[in-house]
């Protein structure tokens, strides 16, 4: 009987970024994610729904996170802000989840597979539509919030891009900032 080792879902991500860039996101099954990381694939299936989640899947969702610092920010800030200090604590989470190195590899993969561009982009319009209620919540009308949120998950994209190139030495939140304080350069 194996040994029971900790981390199966750290290792799995391993696995499953590994076996994507070897064998490609199709070519790579569940049961081929469970084997490399050393679990069954019933372990496998209580930690993921498919093999895509592996990528996507997170403790907590980063709509969840914008969401709860909106409902937190102080009044005086602006809708733009709000989201802002949301996306910036995203990243945070992110940047202490993943290494750059496994977000570049899952971002190499992404960009490869057009289902999981699509699951990507649907995870950005759930972040935006998340931010959207939320300032909604708060009383502010549209199209500010559209636009607020609609920017900030932008600047969150263009951050992320930036951080996973390696062409900076700055972290994924340090990356948001700057790309927050390029918004003034477009006016």
């Amino acid at each position: 009987m194996a040994r029971w080792e900790p981390d199966a879902r750290g290792r799995m991500l391993a696995a499953a970024l590994d076996l994507f860039a070897e064998k490609g996101y199709d070519g790579t099954t569940a049961g081929d994610i469970a084997a490399r990381a050393g679990v069954t694939e019933r372990t496998f299936f209580r930690h993921f729904a498919d093999k895509r989640e592996v990528l996507f899947a997170g403790p907590i969702t980063l709509d969840e996170v914008v969401v709860k610092a909106i409902v937190a920010a102080d009044e005086e800030e602006s809708p733009l802000q709000m989201v802002l200090d949301g996306v910036r604590e995203a990243a945070v989470g992110i940047a202490e989840a993943r290494s750059r190195e496994q977000a570049a590899q899952r971002a190499r993969i992404v960009e490869a597979t057009p289902a999981l561009q699509e699951r990507e982009l649907l995870k950005m319009a759930a972040m935006t539509t998340a931010a959207q209620v939320a300032l909604a919540e708060r009383g502010v009308g549209e199209p500010t919030a559209a636009l607020a949120a609609h920017t900030a998950v932008a600047v969150f994209q263009a951050a992320f891009s930036r951080w996973v190139s390696g062409v900076t030495d700055l972290t994924l939140p340090e990356c948001v900032d700057e790309a927050a304080a390029a918004l003034r350069d477009l006016r």
